[in-house]
């Protein structure tokens, strides 16, 4: 797969409160959270390495909004989740939303961030999600 639409699987071990650029400060619970995106580009899916580099902390730039999520100390990138489609938002629309504004603010969503419990929880309503957009694509 060269690009497409991703989710990003991240485990937060503990609460945190996080400054989250110009959407300000928020408050996540500890749980585990899908954040979708798209991998586009002429890079395509090697975006997520960047993700994961943040999340390493080999790369302290903070561009978007998940960015500050997986550059703090509790919270750790534990997979992904891919589609080759461009079914970024109607991936996102279809998951429940963890903070209003997150991730979403170059379209019409509400947010691009959803939180579970457990692990097995996010996979499951993460994966329907890719398969009913790309179904519908």
């Amino acid at each position: 797969m060269a690009g497409g639409t991703y989710t990003l699987l991240v485990e937060l071990e503990r609460p945190v409160t996080l400054e989250v650029g110009a959407l300000g400060e928020v408050a996540l619970d500890a749980g585990w959270y899908g954040y979708t995106g798209s991998a586009l580009g002429s890079g395509g899916f090697s975006r997520l390495d960047r993700h994961r580099e943040v999340a390493s902390g080999e790369h302290d730039v903070r561009h978007w909004h998940v960015d500050y999520l997986l550059g703090h100390d509790a919270a750790t990138v534990r997979g992904d989740i891919r589609t080759a489609d461009d079914v970024e938002c109607a991936v996102a629309r279809q998951l429940p939303d963890a903070v209003v504004g997150f991730g979403c603010s170059d379209c019409e969503c509400t947010s691009h961030l959803t939180r579970a419990d457990d692990e097995a929880s996010l996979r499951g309503v993460v994966e329907d999600a890719h398969r009913v957009a790309s179904d519908e694509a």
